[in-house]
């Protein structure tokens, strides 16, 4: 089990630490050359942060805490703009662009709930990766199998490493088909991907506009939906758990079971097991809008338009110096025509329409996140062509919630002390604090069973 915001916040209010002495461990984690840290961020800001973390406590000995992220370390993903600072995106293209003039809304909002803003954390080139790993700045290990070296997921990478080494207790994380949730699932954390129209994405490097939603990576529910309330603007409070029972949750049995291996399959059908026992129902429904979703993108995918939109330029004049797998798949968007997109546009209509009126009546959608556990990272290096069978097996489900326009919440159900596993709740737009709600129950019965890693 990782800290969680209100058990450190309960210890800063009664004087058992300080803002100081969290972020001087974090930093201690972050700068050890023994650890993860020269590849979890592209960025560390040492002096910045221990300011930050004295003025904390100055506040709160004047009797001023902000919110429960008073005083906490966060870390940045590295294509949110921090003012003065050059925003990479975990890319070498942009290494000498110039400082953003502003924070991004989502750093002004952390900044005013008193957060402690540690560093950039590293992430797959431009985001375009469910991974995370990156040529430029290396791949943080996954926290499970360290000897193996594993993947820790893409794209929010370093965000999720940063949490599980003691590095931040909050990673921000950016999610346009997955990158919060599927680092959550593989690193044995908790990631919430809000309504995209929720959270501001303003002086965020995007990849694709109509999909890209700003998110947290963290050691519970109650941390993600405190966090995520920041990051909207609202006031810094996590909905009261809501009880299983009478709860109903849809299981699509259309392409997201497909291809779990042997440990997913058995986690995901324990928490099932064990949700239904504290008293939800869980019913097995048809989505065949699932199975579409190849069709609709035959002629290209949104991400891809608007990523080539946005990098064409560079990709002409300085494409030798992406990750070549990352280009690849960019390049891909020029072969989408203006009507080919504006047809994808009218069909995401009609196929979100649909599938809304398929899950009317039910709670949320449960699935597993990822199919498969995290596989190791010389693999992926060494071959394009497991590189990009993985990407998209690892990909395929949480996609399916951006292209729906909803929220989504990835928490870990494995066994402790056994490969992470993540179990998905998704439900449509708009549903962000009840999906909360409900997974606060779902994590309770988890863990009460000993099943949430």
């Amino acid at each position: 089990m990782y800290p969680t915001i209100e058990s450190l916040a309960t210890d800063l209010a009664a004087g058992r630490s300080s803002s100081q002495q969290l972020t001087e461990a974090a930093l201690a984690r972050a700068e050890d050359p023994a650890g993860e840290g020269a590849r979890v961020f592209t960025r560390i800001d040492h002096e910045q942060a221990l300011a930050m973390a004295r003025a904390s406590d100055a506040l709160r000995a004047a009797g001023i805490v902000r919110s429960p992220l008073e005083g906490l370390p966060v870390s940045i993903k590295d294509l949110i703009d921090v003012a003065g600072q050059v925003t990479t995106a975990g890319s070498v293209v942009l290494k000498h662009a110039a400082p953003a003039q502003r924070n991004a809304p989502v750093v002004d909002r952390l900044i005013a709930a008193g957060a402690v803003l540690v560093g950039r954390s590293n992430m797959t080139e431009f985001a375009f990766s469910g991974l995370g790993l990156n040529p430029h700045y290396g791949t943080p290990k996954n926290p499970w199998d360290r000897t193996t070296g594993r993947i820790p997921g893409g794209s929010s990478s370093g965000a999720a490493v940063s949490v599980t080494d003691g590095m931040a207790v909050v990673g921000i994380g950016s999610d346009t088909g997955g990158s919060v949730r599927i680092p959550s699932a593989l690193c044995g954390l908790t990631g919430f991907k809000p309504t995209q129209r929720r959270v501001p994405t303003e002086g965020t490097l995007p990849l694709s506009t109509t999909l890209d939603s700003i998110g947290p990576l963290a050691a519970s529910v109650r941390c993600c939906a405190i966090v995520d309330a920041v990051l909207a603007g609202e006031p810094p409070v996590a909905p009261a758990p809501r009880e299983l029972r009478g709860a109903r949750l849809a299981l699509p049995e259309t392409v997201v079971l497909s291809d779990m291996d042997a440990t997913v399959a058995a986690a995901f059908a324990r928490a099932c097991a064990t949700l239904q026992d504290a008293g939800a129902s869980i019913e097995h429904i048809a989505l065949p809008e699932f199975a579409e979703l190849g069709r609709l993108h035959a002629r290209g995918t949104l991400a891809g338009a608007e990523a080539w939109a946005w990098h064409r330029q560079l990709l002409n004049t300085r494409g030798s110096e992406y990750d070549p797998r990352v280009g690849l798949r960019m390049r891909g968007g020029e072969q989408m025509s203006a009507a080919d997109y504006i047809d994808l546009l009218d069909a995401r209509r009609r196929w979100i329409a649909a599938v809304e009126a398929r899950v009317a009546g039910f709670d949320a959608l449960i699935l597993p996140t990822v199919p498969v556990v995290a596989p190791p990272i010389t693999e992926l290096q060494a071959s394009d062509e497991a590189y990009f069978a993985a990407n998209g097996l690892i990909l395929r489900n949480p996609t399916l919630i951006n292209f729906l326009d909803g929220c989504a919440l990835s928490l870990p159900c494995h066994a402790p002390g056994t490969a992470p596993v993540g179990l998905m709740l998704a439900a449509p737009g708009g549903h962000d604090r009840a999906l909360l709600a409900l997974g606060e129950g779902v994590e309770g019965a988890l863990r009460s069973a000993g099943s949430n890693g």
